[in-house]
């Protein structure tokens, strides 16, 4: 028998108290479960009231037959329907439940790809539109589009090397045993060619899109608005940001924006202090992370990662992967839209391990005694919302500490920076880019906000400047 907590339509569910006259309004629905995460369509029950009808005097098995035939004959490519006989308030029903597909996209052989490839978007069955038709295609071929060639663009040897070393410096900086970073393996460009940040073509080495967006990225979609709200709808703005750029230095920018404007305080044990923010820092970043990682590249909407007095969402482009439902993710489950992103990011130390974000997520907001997170497909992108619980922002026993209290900021790097001056007296901006593994722009960036906000003084000019502490 059916499960009635199953019981309402959704995502998954389609209800019908019968075969429609018109079979496409019946087979849309079967396409559009093929080319998402699948999900069953129940012959026998009445979609608007869900009263059971069941199937009346119709023999089930051979209605079982003829829809099998009716979804092979009209449909392409070849869809394979799982149906079973069951018993809902004693009536009998038939459940067509069909999986993901593999070989997308699927659409009705009369109709054609363009105009009959349906999808599923909040529990009702459309036509995909171009973009997302392109992504299905690619997707049925097994090629992720952070792959393909850059068209027009052409091979960099200095730039190819230079985001060799960047690569290898950020992951020695995020090396988790610092006892054994000299033994992180340098990247190569023959390495960046094995994950498809580069091509080659012929004997010539081509840049792919991930090469573009991990070194200048000039694609428009590609960036990353920040934005804090009064109170808890998106209508007056506190403060706002747009980032560019290569997209892990976005990632940081992101992150930074974050801690900016989320509570901290400090703990106090013997002699040492300990920083401690309302929200997990590891959770914010990752939902960071998993944005710019997996997000559609081919959408032209923006990720945006909105603040709000109860609670952080970050909104990416794309729904789930490859079939991938949320359920499944939660659970550790990972299907990868950007194979070569996701490469270049593990390798760096940006994310751990493969499928392990939403449990970690999930995992730091229980340690912190939040509410449990929540993962949803909002239309045609996908959000993550964190929740903010002013009643334990900070331990009982944390004091709050104002953001410029005894020159010492809230912002570990300005923190890291600041830690220095006091011992040395003085810093460069070289010496930030070592200190902080950043490069030159984004170094030079951090001090002028320091230099801006009081908290540093900027001496000499050209080669000679350097940066003391505002007293």
């Amino acid at each position: 028998m059916i499960d009635k907590e199953f019981f309402g339509e959704g995502k998954n569910i389609e209800f019908k108290r019968e075969i429609p006259k018109d079979h496409k309004k019946f087979l849309k629905d079967i396409i559009a479960f093929s080319n998402c995460t699948g999900g069953k369509v129940i012959l026998g029950i009445e979609d608007i009231t869900n009263t059971v009808y069941g199937l009346g005097d119709q023999n089930p098995f051979r209605l079982s037959d003829n829809i099998s035939n009716m979804i092979s004959d009209a449909c392409a490519p070849q869809i394979d329907p799982i149906i079973t006989v069951q018993t809902v308030e004693e009536k009998t029903v038939l459940v067509i439940d069909i999986v993901p597909g593999r070989f997308r996209p699927y659409y009705l052989k009369t109709l054609g790809k363009e105009a009959s490839t349906y999808i599923r978007i909040n529990g009702t069955s459309r036509v995909a539109d171009a973009r997302m038709l392109q992504e299905l295609e690619l997707e049925g071929q097994r090629v992720h589009y952070d792959t393909l060639q850059e068209i027009g663009a052409e091979y960099d040897e200095k730039k190819a090397q230079a985001l060799c070393d960047t690569m290898y410096r950020i992951a020695v900086s995020n090396c988790a045993d610092k006892d054994h970073a000299d033994e992180v393996e340098r990247m190569t460009v023959e390495k960046l060619e094995d994950m498809g940040i580069l091509r080659k073509v012929g004997r010539d080495y081509t840049p792919t899109h991930a090469f573009r967006l991990l070194t200048d990225n000039g694609i428009r979609q590609a960036k990353i608005q920040c934005a804090l709200f009064k109170g808890t709808e998106r209508d007056i703005f506190i403060d706002r940001k747009e980032y560019k750029g290569a997209i892990f230095e976005q990632i940081e920018d992101a992150y930074q924006f974050v801690l900016k404007h989320i509570n901290l305080g400090a703990m106090i044990e013997g002699l040492t202090r300990h920083d401690i923010y309302e929200l997990p820092p590891t959770a914010i970043r990752e939902m960071i992370c998993n944005a710019v990682c997996h997000r559609s590249y081919l959408d032209e909407s923006v990720i945006q990662v909105s603040i709000f007095d109860d609670r952080i969402e970050v909104l990416s482009p794309g729904m789930l992967y490859g079939g991938l439902d949320i359920n499944s993710a939660k659970l550790g489950k990972s299907r990868c839209r950007n194979a070569a992103i996701a490469d270049a990011f593990f390798y760096m130390g940006i994310i751990e391990a493969w499928g392990s974000g939403l449990p970690r997520i999930i995992r730091k907001c229980k340690e912190y005694n939040l509410p449990e997170p929540v993962f949803e497909e909002f239309g045609d992108g996908f959000k993550a919302t964190l929740f903010r619980n002013i009643a334990i922002k900070v331990p009982e026993n944390a004091a709050k500490v104002p953001e410029n209290a005894g020159n010492m900021p809230a912002n570990p790097q300005e923190r890291q920076i600041m830690q220095y001056v006091t011992e040395h007296g003085s810093i460069t901006t070289a010496i930030v880019e070592e200190l902080l593994q950043v490069k030159d722009r984004r170094a030079r960036s951090i001090l002028n906000k320091m230099v801006n906000d009081g908290i540093l003084l900027k001496q000499g000019a050209s080669r000679s400047t350097c940066y003391v502490a505002n007293k």
